[in-house]
């Protein structure tokens, strides 16, 4: 019995060094997805379309600021008020479209992005499952401070491969 015990402890460290590590650049490979280049032109065509519809809004805030000012002095009394109060209403108006807008660019690109990286999540396990790889490291990701490439095995490529993308 100590035997047996004495010689798993040997072989242990053996056993672990014998283990394969793989790195990736996650970045590098997102940058080159076609589904990431879309996603982009997308964002940006939604980004345009918001933003038109902004200058729009406050082209028409200053028109209509324009013309109450220059006429305030010779206004009555109710008229003034009420071109204030829609003068407020409008600027109001602009303020919930950019928040509104801003928000739901965060959330479509949020969603974008989440495709993108389910799919390559997808391909490093494959990857990691097909080269019996214990574990597969991000060097990319913020939270790693430090990976071997001369210990590890760059699967970068592999992963690519398994997306289709060169």
């Amino acid at each position: 019995m100590k035997k047996l015990l004495v010689l798993a402890l040997v072989l242990a460290p053996v056993c672990a060094f014998a283990q394969k590590f793989g790195h990736i650049d996650s970045s590098s490979i997102i940058q080159i997805m076609p589904e990431y280049t879309q996603a982009q032109s997308e964002l940006e065509t939604l980004e345009k379309q918001y933003q038109d519809e902004l200058n729009y809004l406050q082209e028409e805030l200053k028109k209509k600021s324009e013309d109450y000012q220059a006429q305030a002095e010779t206004l009555p009394d109710n008229v003034k008020q009420r071109r204030e109060q829609e003068l407020n209403e409008l600027y109001e108006k602009i303020n919930k479209f950019y928040n509104e807008s801003d928000m739901n660019l965060r959330n479509t690109s949020a969603q974008k992005m989440q495709a993108i990286t389910d799919k390559i999540r997808k391909a490093i396990q494959e990857v990691g499952d097909e080269g019996s790889y214990i574990c597969i490291f991000d060097s990319a990701d913020g939270m790693i401070p430090y990976v071997s490439t001369t210990a590890t095995t760059d699967v970068t490529e592999l992963v690519k491969a398994k997306l289709g993308i060169k």
